[in-house]
């Protein structure tokens, strides 16, 4: 990816369906496997990787959620090319910083069969004042030069890329997963990227657990595998 090289696994399962799945910030393509059992024995490839910055990945110059959707948009069109997948029936999976890009690919690129957000927060400038104030620092004078140098050095906006807005432009199905006891997403955040989905396309999964809780997700994973069935309904 822009002469970095992405790492992770490819696990193939021959009956087509494939998922590109990708971590949150700070993590790595190996904090995903708790989820690969259920999905590959449900016959879906995988392909985990790491983003660039993380794990076995390339470094960069910096790591953001616009990166982050580059690594994973690259990633698809690389399903989508293997012989043994199915092009139409690629679908993304993404964790807190990973299920923003996964929104946002979907709202490019229309070829996405459907996304699963783990976790996803609804809007980087309230991710970031959270954060500012867990440190300790004041919106005024300070918190909110920090949130105009950010968005100054990933070159985005954090209302173009912020999940409660870019879900509104996806046509596929996306399942929002959220733990109910996340102290650091707030469910409220699932609620609001939901209520900006368009009619019909979304729908949340309230799970047990935390923000990193992958061992609580095992058992409703099933229904996760529900939903990617249905997804690819008259897509076989």
């Amino acid at each position: 990816m822009n002469r970095k090289i992405l790492r992770g696994w490819w696990i193939p399962s021959g009956e087509g369906a494939a998922l590109a799945v990708v971590h949150g910030w700070g993590g790595n393509a190996a904090m995903m496997l708790p989820l690969v059992d259920a999905l590959h024995d449900a016959g879906y490839g995988l392909l985990l990787f790491s983003a660039r910055n993380h794990g076995a990945s390339d470094g960069d110059t910096f790591s953001s959620l616009p990166r982050f959707a580059e690594d994973l948009e690259h990633v698809f069109d690389w399903l989508r090319a293997r012989p043994e997948v199915d092009a139409r029936r690629v679908s993304l999976l993404g964790h807190s910083v990973g299920a923003g890009a996964a929104l946002l690919v979907a709202a490019r690129r229309r070829e996405v069969a459907a996304v699963v957000s783990l976790s996803a927060f609804a809007h980087p400038e309230g991710m970031m004042r959270r954060w500012l104030r867990w440190k300790g620092i004041p919106y005024l004078p300070f918190g909110w030069y920090v949130l105009a140098y950010v968005q100054h050095v990933i070159g985005h906006r954090f209302a173009d890329i912020a999940p409660q807005h870019t879900i509104a432009r996806v046509a596929c199905p996306v399942l929002l997963v959220h733990g109910s006891d996340d102290a650091t997403v707030p469910v409220g955040d699932a609620r609001d990227i939901l209520a900006a989905a368009r009619p019909g396309l979304a729908s949340l999964l309230l799970i047990p657990g935390h923000h990193e809780g992958f061992d609580d997700i095992a058992g409703p994973l099933t229904e996760v595998v529900e939903f990617l069935d249905r997804a690819s309904v008259g897509l076989r």
